[in-house]
């Protein structure tokens, strides 16, 4: 599955080059030039990574990351940023940005940049567990030969949950994980997946009473 990346950059011109250059790379784009806009592409789909302008009309790149993270969207994201004064910068760190470029870009060190951050957030991207392959990247499950039908959010609760091994992920950031931004979460639906999950990994899911769930990857 290729990696999909948001561009949110105002200038049209510069917003084509990053997209056409990131595409020969091997990445999905999708180029936006105001938040607005960018906050409704969100609302429909998961990106894998956030290339942000700091600038932008009516408002900025700062605001934007914000409202993500403040949702409990922990996307990776860079800054690209024109400006000198380092107090912007530290508040996009503040904020949750993973990095940032300097205006003018240099696309190579920018390649090298988006690879490492998805590197660093991706994590493993096969597991074994009882039996079955979990292909993370793909987004697909298997039992030797057999692909196992899985629905997409039912995957990424998976996923939270072999991220996070061991520890009790508590309902309200599984909300946040699989609706994430303006998405209304529906706690009924959590309850489903679960127990989707539980005919496949039974024993590996203990719920958490009044929290929330804990899946053990170690017997």
């Amino acid at each position: 599955m290729a990696v999909t990346i948001l561009v949110l950059e105002d200038d049209r011109l510069f917003n084509e080059t990053l997209c056409e250059f990131l595409e020969e790379e091997g990445y999905k784009t999708v180029g936006v030039h105001d938040a607005r806009t960018a906050m409704d592409r969100c609302y429909h789909r998961r990106f894998d990574l956030y290339l942000l302008d700091i600038n932008l009309p009516m408002d900025n790149g700062l605001s934007f990351l914000r409202s993500l993270r403040e949702s409990g969207d922990e996307t990776p994201a860079i800054f690209l940023t024109s400006r000198d004064d380092r107090a912007s910068l530290i508040e996009g760190l503040k904020i949750g940005a993973d990095d940032y470029l300097r205006k003018p870009v240099d696309l190579e060190e920018l390649a090298l940049r988006i690879r490492a951050n998805i590197r660093r957030h991706q994590g493993p991207q096969r597991y074994e567990v009882d039996g079955y392959l979990i292909d993370a990247g793909r987004y697909r499950i298997f039992r030797g030969e057999t692909e196992i039908e899985l629905g997409r959010k039912p995957f990424e609760l998976l996923l939270l949950f072999l991220k996070h091994s061991g520890e009790t992920v508590a309902t309200e950031k599984i909300a946040s994980a699989l609706w994430p931004t303006a998405q209304e979460a529906s706690y009924g639906a959590i309850r489903v997946y679960v127990t989707q999950l539980k005919k496949l990994f039974g024993k590996r899911i203990e719920n958490i009473r009044g929290v929330g769930y804990r899946f053990c990857i170690d017997d």
